[in-house]
């Protein structure tokens, strides 16, 4: 691993002799793709040179306790010094072994969120609209863009469904973990008698397919325009700028109505279709390749209830890594790192203990 990681490091530098050179800079291209490079790799230089660090000052300790004659005021220092030195070197090799595991190929890629109302009736859509604005000033607080696909509004001001596209560096890497049920228990504002009632809500956090890796043929599609229902006044009800489209070999259904524009619409249904298409397609491969077992940790079951959102008491648990935050608000003003972090540390441990066993 040691010898990987002086080749990492011997590259970081590489790169930061090249992103202060000017021709380097007026390249855009290359520069955006260095800065990605520099990005990912960083994290890892930090970490390795903290190790050396650790391991010199684990290695001068040793060689001062073994000098002859040494001052007992100095051997005691030493000894704290070795101590702390090992303790040091020791943990920073073992996050260098979870920094070092082969990285989710989807990490860097966009994705395309489905937030749809379960259990819970008009409670359940109330609350898929309260996830998709924790979601939405979580995206701002990172400067990644949301774009609105499918949106399918109650009279109550809630969402049966509503999809949106997320775009950002590392934005699949934060939010695979989100794929599942989420539970709230709270009292609805329809509740007359104060009763606390439990509602679900389901979250699936797509990559975003590229076209180049996902091949759907025209002729296995159905496309069907239809008028736009909802908000938008007079010209969204007279235009079939709504957009439907069926994948035929699945019986996919995917809709669009956000853009007044037909073009438009077909162009999210598209990007919507594809992720879909793609994560059945690695599904099944993992599935092939695994059984039962999951190949890819953290990507999350959609049956799975993950997480729990605790009104009265102020709290929200993530059942997974059995977390409990009593913040409720400022998880759901887009306070999610408290939660994604440490959920990140458990995934990538559990991928470390697999890989070795």
């Amino acid at each position: 691993m040691f010898d990987k990681l002086a080749a990492v490091e011997s590259r970081f530098e590489e790169i930061c002799a090249k992103m202060s050179d000017p021709d380097v800079i007026n390249d855009a291209g290359g520069f955006k793709a260095l800065m990605k490079e520099h990005s990912r790799l960083e994290p890892i230089v930090d970490k390795y040179r903290e190790y050396k660090e650790a391991v010199s000052r684990r290695d001068g300790a040793e060689e001062m306790l073994g000098s002859k004659g040494l001052d007992p005021e100095l051997h005691e220092l030493a000894e704290e010094e070795l101590a702390e030195a090992k303790a040091a070197a020791e943990s920073a090799a073992e996050e260098l072994k979870i920094l070092m595991l082969p990285k989710d190929p989807n990490d860097d890629r966009n994705v395309v969120v489905e937030i749809r109302g379960g259990a819970g009736g008009d409670e359940a859509a109330l609350f898929a609209g309260t996830l998709y604005r924790m979601y939405s000033l979580y995206a701002e607080a990172r400067r990644w863009r949301t774009e609105p696909v499918v949106v399918n509004e109650t009279e109550l001001g809630g969402y049966k469904e509503i999809s949106f596209m997320i775009e950002g560096e590392g934005a699949y890497s934060r939010l695979k973990y989100e794929s599942g049920v989420h539970r709230v228990q709270r009292v609805p504002e329809t509740e007359a008698q104060g009763r606390i009632h439990t509602s679900t809500v389901t979250v699936a956090v797509l990559p975003e397919a590229e076209e180049i890796e996902l091949n759907i043929n025209p002729a296995e599609l159905k496309i069907d325009t239809y008028r736009s229902g909802g908000a938008g006044g007079q010209h969204v009800n007279k235009t079939e700028s709504a957009i439907r489209i069926t994948h035929l070999p699945t019986g996919m259904v995917v809709e669009c109505q956000d853009e007044r524009s037909q073009l438009k619409n077909k162009e999210k249904a598209m990007k919507v279709l594809r992720s879909r298409l793609y994560e059945k397609m690695t599904a099944e491969q993992n599935a092939a390749i695994a059984g039962d077992r999951r190949a890819q940790v953290g990507t999350g079951d959609r049956s799975e209830r993950i997480r729990t959102y605790n009104y009265p008491q102020g709290r929200v648990t993530d059942h997974r890594i059995g977390l409990t935050l009593y913040k409720l608000d400022a998880v759901l003003d887009g306070g999610l790192d408290d939660i994604i972090d440490p959920l990140i540390i458990y995934y990538r441990t559990k991928m470390l203990g697999q890989s070795e066993e």
